[in-house]
């Protein structure tokens, strides 16, 4: 007797494993597998030694015991099986050709022609394609990844885009529209000039507090407090190096102000406290703002080492480094990148001052925006003054001075968020609409200046 070769074995083995998968067996077929004669052989001289062996007594057995599939079977099958793949693949690969032409034509269209009405039709899209995105749907694109969905949604966003580059006014009134009923606030491309709508209704007093002025003791318009729910902070093992790091300069910084309480309430505490102190005699109000801007700069450079500055000032904002030539610290920069790049390196190394934040959209729609989604440093300290005299304006002169590269700061008091665009020039806060005059309601500072000169903060 011949002994089957390897590829023989294979072979069969393989036929085997063909046939249990395109034709399952029943019962007892699933023991029996193809072989050569001369299993063959001995397997029917087996079944004649034990005569209890079904195939003694044809009459018994299951007409899907005797069942084998033939070539034409195993041929047709796996002509149906490869017929139903390709279908597949064509569907889903349609799929992902109409999705792209989608994301092109978005794309493609000119910024001058979008219109809200596009914005509206998209936002349809995006409604209609949720409404398919469910298990019925046999497509893997759309029922596990929502493919289309996405589509649609990357499209809205960038004709958002091209409608704050083109009319700032109408991207506007239309990101006020349509959030946060059909788009969420964080999905917008810039939110600084956005004004917050509050889902929760509001009842009559609170109506009524919101809609009366608000003034001082001495007379003076007062800012509402922003009366969101505060956001509680998770400081990361670095946030909370920073911050140590960054108490210490402001003492070194301050001729010695401390305080005991941890974390950014401390900080806060000996921010407060240098702001608020008594003036010795022959300082003016405005000396010490000043003062109080140049304290915030040396903390920040500090923070950032000698190494950093330099590094940015080269490499983005396109300084000449002092090298004994003509063009020895002249700028030809700041490069494109600048904006973009320090927009997404800033929420990892100032999270500890500000809280989160993610990267957005200028108000002229261009890359190198930041949104803070509720500043910590302005939640904490309720102080207008702080924030303008130790964050908003020293971090302003700060870029520009040190680092060669304009930046605009804009706080929101009702919703505490704070954009911040890299690369544009800030408007002098007494020329900037957005940001509102007199003191917040709740600001601990003011009272402890109550009696002093109104220009104090």
């Amino acid at each position: 007797m011949t002994r089957p070769s390897l590829l023989s074995f294979v072979g069969i083995l393989g036929t085997a494993v063909l046939a249990t998968t395109l034709n399952p067996p029943v019962g007892c077929e699933s023991f029996s597998f193809a072989s050569s004669p001369s299993r063959a052989s001995a397997t029917a001289n087996k079944s004649r030694s034990n005569k209890w062996h079904p195939s003694n007594n044809n009459s018994d057995v299951s007409p899907l015991l005797r069942r084998k599939p033939t070539a034409t079977q195993l041929q047709s099958s796996l002509s149906d099986n490869n017929s139903d793949v390709l279908e597949k693949i064509s569907s889903e690969l349609k799929e992902l050709g109409d999705c792209t032409s989608l994301v092109y034509n978005y794309l493609s269209k000119p910024d001058k022609e979008v219109s809200v009405e596009d914005v509206v039709l998209a936002c349809d899209a995006v409604g209609d394609a949720s409404a398919t995105d469910n298990e019925s749907t046999k497509l893997y694109l759309d029922q596990f990844l929502s493919l289309r969905k996405k589509a649609h949604e990357f499209g809205r966003y960038h004709l958002l885009v091209k409608l704050l580059k083109s009319d700032y006014d109408a991207y506007v009134k239309t990101a006020e529209f349509l959030s946060p009923s059909r788009i969420d606030r964080v999905d917008l491309p810039n939110v600084q000039d956005v004004a917050f709508v509050d889902t929760k209704p509001d009842s009559d007093d609170d109506a009524t507090k919101n809609s009366a002025a608000i003034t001082g003791d001495d007379g003076l318009p007062l800012v509402a407090d922003c009366e969101l729910q505060d956001m509680s902070y998770n400081d990361s093992p670095l946030d909370k190096l920073l911050l140590s790091i960054f108490r210490n300069l402001v003492a070194e910084n301050t001729g010695g102000v401390k305080s005991d309480t941890p974390g950014i309430k401390g900080l806060l505490e000996q921010g407060r406290q240098y702001m608020t102190q008594e003036l010795p005699e022959g300082v003016t109000y405005a000396d010490h703002t000043t003062a109080q801007h140049t304290m915030v700069k040396n903390t920040l450079g500090g923070l950032m080492t000698p190494v950093l500055p330099p590094f940015y000032r080269i490499f983005m904002s396109g300084i000449v480094p002092k090298l004994g030539t003509d063009y020895d610290g002249k700028q030809i920069g700041p490069w494109f990148y600048a904006p973009w790049l320090t927009s997404m390196v800033t929420p990892t190394f100032f999270g500890f001052l500000v809280g989160p934040s993610y990267p957005n959209r200028r108000s002229d729609g261009e890359r190198g925006g930041l949104v803070v989604e509720k500043c910590k440093f302005l939640q904490e300290s309720g102080c207008k003054g702080l924030c303008l005299h130790q964050c908003k304006i020293p971090a302003q002169e700060f870029f520009k001075e040190e680092l060669g590269l304009e930046l605009t700061v804009k706080p929101n008091f009702v919703t505490q968020e704070c954009q911040w665009s890299f690369g544009e020039s800030p408007l002098p806060p007494e020329e900037d609409p957005s940001f509102p005059t007199g003191c917040l309601v709740g600001c601990e500072s003011r009272k402890a200046m109550a009696g002093r000169k109104s220009g104090a903060l």
